[in-house]
Order: C-alpha cells, then sequence, then structure tokens
C-alpha cells in the first residue's frame, strides 16, 4: 500500500509540475502577442494571459497538496487566493508594456508576479483553520529568492521573442512555482484545528479533482487557442515579410530620428551596401537642412493624428545623389516601442518627365505665339512695303498711300498693345465704378455702329448701383470687345440685350445677342491667342477680355446655341466704395 501511495504521490508531483510549465507557456504566448497587436486585442491578450497562468497555479497547488498527502480544507481562502494570483499576474503582465517609462520594468514586473505567486503559495495554507504554526525563516527565504530569480530570468528570455527562448522560460518558471511550492511545505509546520471526517474527506477530494479538471481542460484549450493564433500570426507575418521585402517602394521604420528599419528597395534607393549602413543613423542628415523643421514638426504631429497625408519630400543618398520622392508616415511599433513607418517612392523620373512635358508644352506655346504674331504682323508689313515701292517708283495718290500705311502701323501697334498687357504686369489706378455708368457709356461709344448694321441695343439697368472695384478702362474694354464681336456676328441685324443684375457679392453682366452662335467645338477655344471665327480677327480680344475680368476677381461664362444666338455673363465682385482713398496696384 505504501508503494502504490508513492507512486500516486509521484504521479501528482510530475502533474503538478506539467501544469505548472503548460500554464507558463500558454501564459508566455499570450504575452508575446502583444508585439503583434494594438488597441483592443492588446487587453484580450493581457487579460486572457493572466486569467489563464492564474487558474493553472491555482490548480498546481492543490495537486501539489495532494502528492504530500497534506489535509485540505475549502474555505474562502481559496476563492481570495485564485482571485489575487490572477490580479497581480496581470499586473506584472502590464508593467512589460510599459517600455521607456520605466527602466527597471522586468525587474518589477516580475516582481510583481513572484508576489503573486507567493501570496497565493502560503495565503492558500494560512487561510485555513490552524490550531499551531511554526516557520523556518532560511527555507521561507530561499523559497522567495528561488521564485523571483526564477521569474526574473524567465521575463528577460521572453524578452528577446525567440521561440526557444519562449520554452525555456516556461521550464524555468514552471520549475521556479513548483520549487517554492516544496519549500514552502518545509518552511511551515501547521497542527489543524479541525480533522476531517473521511467522508468529507473523499468529498473534497472529488470536488477538487473536478476543479482540477475544469482548470486542466481550460488550460488545454488556451494553448490550442494560442497555438492556433500564433499559427495564423506567424502565416500574416510571414505574407507580410515578404511584401516588404519585394515591395518595390522603400518601407521603413524609425525609432525616433533613427532608421531602424529598411528593406532592400531601400538600401538600393539610398545606394547603401548594407544595412548597417543606415540602420541606428539620422534621418536628418539625409534630409535637406532647409526641411529639418518642417519634418520634425510633421513627425511629432503623427503622436496626435495617427497618420499623415502623401506629400512630396527631397533625399539625400549616402552617395550625395538628390532623390524626388513622395512619402506617407503612420504611426506604429517596433520591438514592442512607438514607432513612425515610412513609405518612400521614388518619384524623380517622374518628376524629369514632368519638367520635359512642361517644356515642351511651353515650346509649343511660344510656336503658337510666335507663329500668330507672325501672321498677324506680316500682312500690314506686306502692305507697308508694297506702299513703299509704290511711292519709290514715282506713283501719284500718295496721300492715299499714307493714310492707308497709318491705319496698317496703327493695327500692328494694337496687336503690340494687347500682346504687352498679356505678357507682363502694369501699374493701374483702382477705384469704385458703378458698373451702370461704365456699361451706359460703352452703349453710347458703341450704338452708332449698331444702327449701321441695323442692330437695336437694349438695356435693363436695375434701380441700385452696381458698384466694382477695379479699373474703368479695363472693364470697359471687355464690354466693348464683347459688344464689338456681338454687332460683327449679326450681319442679319437683330436685337443685342443687355442686362445687369446683383445677387449677394456678384455682378452679374449679361449679354445676349441673336446671332448664329458657337459650336461647341468653338467654344472650347474661347480666349485662346489668335484664335477667331472673324476673317480679320486677331483672337486676342477676348483673350485680353478673360485676363481682365480675373484680374478683377471674376470669371465669364458663355452659353451658346447654333441658329438661337451667344450669351456672355460677365461676374465681377460686388464692393462698397470705401472712404479709403484709391489705391494704386501692379
Amino acid at each position: 500500500m505504501s508503494g502504490f501511495g508513492a507512486w500516486w504521490s509521484a504521479f501528482f508531483l510530475v502533474l503538478s509540475l506539467m501544469i505548472s510549465i503548460l500554464a507558463s507557456y500558454t501564459m508566455f504566448n499570450f504575452i508575446s502577442n502583444l508585439k503583434r497587436t494594438n488597441g483592443t486585442f492588446r487587453q484580450f491578450w493581457l487579460a486572457g494571459g493572466a486569467f489563464v497562468f492564474g487558474v493553472g497555479i491555482w490548480s498546481k497547488h492543490f495537486v501539489t497538496v495532494l502528492a504530500f498527502n497534506q489535509p485540505l480544507y475549502f474555505a474562502w481562502s481559496m476563492l481570495v487566493s485564485l482571485f489575487f494570483i490572477i490580479f497581480f499576474s496581470l499586473t506584472g503582465f502590464v508593467m512589460l508594456t510599459f517600455h521607456e517609462v520605466f527602466r527597471y520594468r522586468l525587474m518589477l514586473g516580475s516582481s510583481i508576479l513572484a508576489f503573486g505567486i507567493a501570496f497565493m503559495t502560503y495565503f492558500s495554507v494560512l487561510g485555513q483553520p490552524i490550531e499551531q504554526l511554526s516557520i523556518h525563516p532560511f527555507s521561507l527565504t530561499l523559497s522567495l529568492l528561488f521564485l523571483f530569480s526564477g521569474t526574473y530570468v524567465s521575463f528577460v528570455l521572453v524578452e528577446k521573442g525567440k521561440r526557444s527562448c519562449l520554452w525555456l522560460a516556461s521550464l524555468i518558471l514552471g520549475i521556479s512555482v513548483s520549487v517554492v511550492q516544496l519549500l514552502g511545505i518545509q518552511a511551515l509546520d501547521i497542527d489543524f484545528s479541525v480533522v476531517n471526517s473521511s467522508d468529507k474527506l473523499n468529498r473534497d477530494v472529488n470536488l477538487l479533482g473536478f476543479i482540477i479538471g475544469i482548470a486542466a481542460l481550460l488550460i488545454l484549450m488556451s494553448t490550442l487557442v494560442t497555438w492556433y493564433i500564433d499559427k495564423r500570426l506567424n502565416q500574416m507575418d510571414e505574407r507580410y515579410r515578404l511584401l516588404v521585402e519585394n515591395s518595390l517602394d522603400t518601407i521603413a521604420i524609425l525609432k525616433g530620428d533613427k532608421w531602424g528599419f529598411v528593406n532592400a528597395s531601400g538600401l538600393r534607393m539610398f545606394e547603401a551596401e548594407e544595412p548597417k549602413d543606415l540602420l541606428g543613423k539620422s534621418i536628418y542628415s539625409f534630409l535637406p537642412p532647409r526641411d529639418h523643421e518642417a519634418v520634425r514638426e510633421r513627425l511629432a504631429n503623427l503622436v496626435i493624428t495617427g497618420s499623415g497625408r502623401p506629400l512630396e519630400q527631397d533625399w539625400y543618398t549616402l552617395n550625395g545623389k538628390v532623390l524626388h520622392t513622395e512619402i506617407v508616415e503612420t504611426m506604429t511599433t517596433l520591438d514592442n516601442e512607438p514607432a513612425i513607418q515610412v513609405i518612400i517612392r521614388d518619384i524623380s523620373e517622374r518628376k524629369k518627365n514632368e519638367e520635359l512635358l512642361i517644356n515642351s508644352e511651353k515650346l509649343y506655346v511660344a510656336g503658337q505665339l510666335a507663329a500668330g504674331i507672325a501672321h498677324e504682323i506680316r500682312n500690314p508689313l506686306t502692305s507697308l512695303k508694297g506702299f513703299l515701292q509704290l511711292i519709290a517708283s514715282g506713283r501719284k495718290n500718295n496721300t492715299t498711300y499714307y493714310d492707308i500705311m497709318n491705319s496698317e502701323l496703327d493695327r500692328i501697334e494694337e496687336i503690340v498693345s494687347e500682346l504687352l498687357m498679356l505678357s507682363k504686369p502694369q501699374v493701374y489706378q483702382l477705384s469704385y465704378h458703378d458698373v451702370r455708368i461704365m456699361m451706359r457709356d460703352t452703349v453710347t461709344l458703341l450704338e452708332t455702329q449698331a444702327i449701321l448694321h441695323n442692330i437695336a441695343i437694349e438695356t435693363e439697368y436695375g434701380n441700385e448701383p452696381l458698384w466694382v472695384y477695379g479699373v474703368e478702362n479695363q472693364v470697359k474694354q471687355v464690354f466693348i470687345n464683347v459688344i464689338k464681336n456681338a454687332i460683327e456676328a449679326m450681319v442679319d441685324g437683330g436685337a443685342i440685350r443687355i442686362r445687369l443684375s446683383r445677387a449677394g457679392d456678384r455682378v452679374y453682366v449679361r449679354i445676349h445677342d441673336e446671332g448664329p452662335g458657337i459650336g461647341e467645338d468653338q467654344l472650347a477655344k474661347m480666349g485662346q491667342p489668335f484664335y477667331t471665327t472673324k476673317e480679320k480677327g486677331t483672337g486676342l480680344g477676348l483673350m485680353v477680355s478673360y485676363k481682365i475680368v480675373d484680374n478683377h476677381k471674376g470669371s465669364i461664362n458663355v452659353n451658346s446655341e447654333l441658329g438661337k444666338g451667344t450669351v456672355f455673363e460677365i461676374i465681377l465682385p460686388f464692393r462698397y466704395p470705401d472712404p479709403v482713398a484709391d489705391k494704386i496696384i501692379s
């Protein structure tokens, strides 16, 4: 019988050790996943690890009691000890997450966990009905030192993050928890005041067996769940690693202002031969000095915003080459510490292409402008040359020739003046003007020409002043250009309707003619230099008009329908006269 009892005791000791190691391994699996996730999942890993470890160590304690055939009393102290081991485990694990907050976080966290284990071990015993107690200080001190040392070593091993270290840490912590209880049994001599009957003892043992079975099942299920989750996370990590390593863009992680990780594309982009050429170096040595302050401010704001919008940033390579890039910055973690993930895309080639395209467009516009100028000026120059030849040959009617030559010179001067208006800023006197008065003056000027073309100009000025702030002659020039175009387009006569109005802070001038209308393809080219539908037009009139209105913070809308006419809507900002003197701007 004694041999059977010794075998049974050995079985319980091995079982308690296995429960202790398995609970430690499951707990460390939970804790190791803190580095992979954020937010709600971090709370799950912390709470799950504390619960599994607490239940495992609690059930292991009573299995060890059975192994040594010690008296067992179910009392309130059992539930209290379970609560406290879970609480202290959670507190110790939370300390592990305080990176760069506590310098000795591993020592503090392991001390809290060791205290919780020691508290559960001794409180479960001392909470029972005791008649007499004697303590052996040496065994007690030795058990606590062994527990604190084992807990700290296991935390250090887990911090390394390797799978082999995880198993070794679980083994060390499991053995430490078992040893502290074995030494605790030697450290305490207890005489209990209550002796259990055999029937009560059998019921307690059966209940304890049921509790231990449930606890073992929970630990086993938790181990399987963490194993499955760990496997899936490893697969995700592998996919992410392949994605990062094979990315054509630079993917880097910054720890503070230093490179903490750079993928292979990043090494090539910055012309580095090995990772050590970049890792640990400040990013500001790769940035233009003019951008340092802006980058510091941007990275500091990421703590609040979490991520930034894509923006362009210049860099220097290790060899001094300038890189034009587009970057995206996002908050992340590296080695369970806050960090910044940066995705950098080299757009140097795109910038070159854009510059070539801009230069090409400039050359095209310059060529188009030169061709237009040559065409518009060559005609009057040809006439001038011809008449000069006639005068040199002694022909009569020189007076007529001079008049025609003057008109051609006036035409050249008009073209040059319009080009000057477009080419460089002029100095103008800005003042307040009533659009109604300017339009009346314009209508008076053009009314005779309209009558000659059998055209009636119908106006609707309104009753309220329509104030605008600008240059009177320029605004009148816009009205003249648009109305003259309408008169010249209405070869069969008709009516031009002009309506002035105000809506909010805008003045609207609508000029509606009854000409042949303008097609959609022609409307798209309105305002382009030297584009005109008139036989002798330069196309500069409308272009100048668009420029003037734009300088006055306004806009021009054109609507037309073939066979029904065209509507020009000139919109200018309304502004009440200011008592301050007029302003000169350039």
